[in-house]
């Protein structure tokens, strides 16, 4: 006979999160009553054109910014390209060789997208950080040039929670005259995303990581940004994102805006988090090292090295706990992510990295259950 399965442990909410059960329940409101097409104006359209509105205001709300301001995206990966691409085609035909500034930890949504312009004449340059993965707001002031059109900087980095220094860059980039946008993916509901606060003109959401389902997202663009639409056809979000707006699938984004806005949540997940890592610490000692600044950090995020060990080792141990390592295994040898990689981490430490992401489903109960089954996988008794 099979002996008891054992629990399962989510701890991989930097990936994606379940959906809220409000957000849920709108969704299936919205998916029941507003069935017309938000454009249409007769008594069928209005409803659903009602409810894409109101999540319009609260992405709007939660961001700080008007609601004209928010454009719905299919994610945060088409909020990013729109960014991108929008700004270079608004601006290409002005200047031969239109430059970019982003950094060497970006998502790959950040990544593609800026090797993709370097093929229609773009120049990128991608800021190096330190070896807590954040820029030096100096080396972005030297790496403007005349004809900077965009600077890109992630709010916080999805692998090791590194904040940036948002504020002091966009500033910088405001002083140039140089558009400035930051994904935000990872930030939103956790640490404040207030636009005027940031100073920034862009600023992408995805909605699977703040509870609402996969497939949309939004792109905040402040008013007089310069921005060639993503999609082209009819007038869809004032003629800057062609197709038809899904009223489902807004709504979800808005009310899990709206649910990101209470706060009270984060103060117990930094808790837990901060509870992990000391336990961590004393049972491993210097055999396992944190990837990422100790302080300017995600308070959901901790990402570790279990030092001489495989990140997937580790995880294959952990049965039944979901979580992501921060190498990968091509043609039989191990890896360090391009993030690891930019922050100079050794490799027999950063082979060993695994992402721990924490989330609202989180219990102290599970973190001292994953402490005692790594003491197993660590052979410490």
């Amino acid at each position: 006979m099979n002996g008891p399965a054992t629990a399962r442990i989510y701890l991989d909410y930097n990936a994606s999160t379940p959906l809220a059960p409000t957000v849920a329940a709108r969704m299936r409101e919205v998916m029941e009553e507003a069935y017309g097409n938000p454009s249409s104006l007769h008594w069928a359209g209005a409803p659903a054109r009602g409810h894409v509105e109101r999540a319009r205001a609260q992405v709007a709300e939660l961001l700080g910014c008007e609601p004209p301001e928010i454009v719905f995206t299919s994610g945060g990966s088409e909020s990013n390209n729109f960014a991108l691409k929008g700004v270079f085609f608004a601006r290409a035909r002005q200047l031969e060789t239109p430059h970019i500034v982003t950094t060497r930890v970006e998502h790959p949504a950040i990544v593609e997208p800026c090797a993709f312009l370097t093929r229609l004449g773009a120049q990128v340059t991608a800021l190096p950080v330190d070896g807590t993965g954040r820029i030096d707001p100096d080396d972005l002031r030297r790496a403007l040039t005349p004809n900077t059109i965009l600077v890109s900087v992630m709010h916080a980095n999805n692998e090791v929670g590194t904040i940036m220094p948002i504020e002091e860059c966009a500033a910088i980039a405001r002083e140039h005259g140089v558009t400035f946008h930051t994904d935000a993916a990872q930030s939103v509901g956790k640490i404040p995303t207030r636009v005027d606060d940031l100073g920034v003109d862009l600023l992408s959401i995805a909605g699977h990581k703040i509870h609402a389902p996969k497939g949309v997202g939004a792109l905040y663009i402040r008013s007089g940004t310069k921005i060639e639409p993503f999609v082209h056809g009819a007038g869809h979000e004032r003629g800057r994102r062609a197709g038809t707006e899904s009223a489902m699938l807004v709504t979800a984004l808005g009310e899990a805006c709206r649910l990101a806005g209470d706060r009270t949540r984060i103060s117990r997940i930094r808790t837990l988090r901060d509870r992990f890592w000391m336990a961590l610490q004393q049972r491993f000692g210097d055999r396992v090292a944190l990837n990422g600044h100790p302080e300017a950090r995600l308070p959901n995020t901790l990402n570790v090295s279990f030092v001489g060990k495989e990140g997937a080792e580790v995880l294959a141990g952990l049965d039944g706990v979901a979580a992501s390592t921060g190498s990968a295994c091509h043609e039989g040898r191990v890896e360090l992510s391009p993030v690891l990689a930019a922050m100079q981490v050794p490799e027999h430490v950063g082979m060993g990295a695994v992402r721990f992401s924490l989330g609202r489903g989180t219990t102290a109960e599970e973190i001292d259950t994953i402490v005692s089954r790594l003491t197993h996988v660590q052979g410490v008794n």
